[in-house]
């Protein structure tokens, strides 16, 4: 795939209906949850809970029952424009997801559901859960909204398409949850709150690009220019290593959470960092080692934000 493609001419390529729209779709409500990609919402409401708890924690003067209301705002919200912006990335990416076995069976890449009404769920969705957002605060529906830019226009219509800087890109929209949680409760961002953000967003990187050396020759196929794929696996392992080595002193930011947060993190971040390090230096397996890395980002993530609201309960 030539990397001089512009947007453009991306947007011109996928707003044509294609073959696939013409079948005669059935499309399911199972259908419609699936291009939701529901299992990225719930761990993306992991962060965007903890944001609103921590933020309670440290704002004077704020409840959990006097926040009530924007609490379930800011996660019902959260949810649509997450599922919102995964929708439209399913519109967006149905021509390359046939070329994908990770991706060849949605419902999007199949034909079963009719393409229009992708694009509405997904435009529609996405603004009732920025409505939702602004009852909260208009700093979280800001967030909410530079998410959605972000992973829809600048990662899946542009950059992955274009080049492999592609995963850093869309790793803001990832880490906008916990500041779309914490601006709900107190739009004075607390340092915290931004501590959070940068955790998520140094998280991603190794993460997909674990992904992406597993899935390497499907992208391959599928000519996006993932970093495995235009620069090969020694860099990416590399690159990986910096940025579990950068999270480290990065969770150590939230060291005020206690003595049992600071020991968890760093056993976490240098555990995960060893894995990383005996990938680069002494495993052979290049994909074992990249479904490690996985696996373990997976319960890196999931570890600390929640053992962040258990220590402040």
């Amino acid at each position: 795939m030539s990397q001089s493609k512009t947007a453009y001419e991306i947007a011109n390529k996928v707003m044509e209906p294609g073959p696939l729209s013409e079948a005669n779709p059935t499309g399911t409500w199972k259908d419609f949850l699936t291009i939701a990609k529901l299992g990225i919402v719930f761990s993306n409401l992991i962060t965007t809970f903890t944001g609103i708890w921590l933020a309670i924690y440290f704002t004077e003067g704020a409840t959990l029952t006097g926040n009530i209301g924007n609490m379930i705002l800011a996660l019902l919200g959260s949810a649509l424009v997450i599922a919102g912006g995964c929708s439209l990335n399913n519109y967006i990416d149905r021509d390359i997801d046939q070329h994908m076995e990770r991706t060849n069976k949605r419902p999007t890449a199949t034909g079963r559901i009719p393409i229009k009404q992708v694009l509405w769920v997904g435009l529609i969705t996405s603004a009732i859960g920025t409505a939702m957002l602004a009852y909260t605060s208009i700093l979280a529906a800001v967030f909410g909204l530079i998410g959605l830019f972000v992973y829809v226009i600048v990662y899946t219509l542009w950059l992955k398409r274009t080049h492999h800087i592609n995963t850093i890109a869309g790793s803001i929209s990832g880490a906008m949850p916990p500041l779309i949680g914490w601006a709900a409760i107190d739009s004075n961002l607390h340092p915290y709150a931004w501590g959070l953000f940068l955790i998520m967003f140094i998280w991603q990187p190794p993460h997909f690009l674990a992904l992406a050396m597993k899935r390497c020759e499907e992208y391959r196929a599928a000519g996006i220019p993932m970093l495995p794929v235009v620069a090969g696996f020694a860099l990416t392992k590399r690159q990986m290593v910096w940025w579990v080595a950068a999270l480290i002193p990065v969770s150590l930011l939230l060291y005020k959470l206690g003595t049992v947060y600071t020991i968890a993190a760093i056993v976490l971040g240098f555990g995960w960092l060893i894995l990383g390090l005996y990938g680069l230096f002494y495993m052979k397996d290049d994909l074992k080692w990249a479904r490690m890395m996985f696996v373990f980002s997976l319960n890196y993530m999931t570890i600390l934000f929640v053992l962040m609201v258990l220590v402040t309960i």
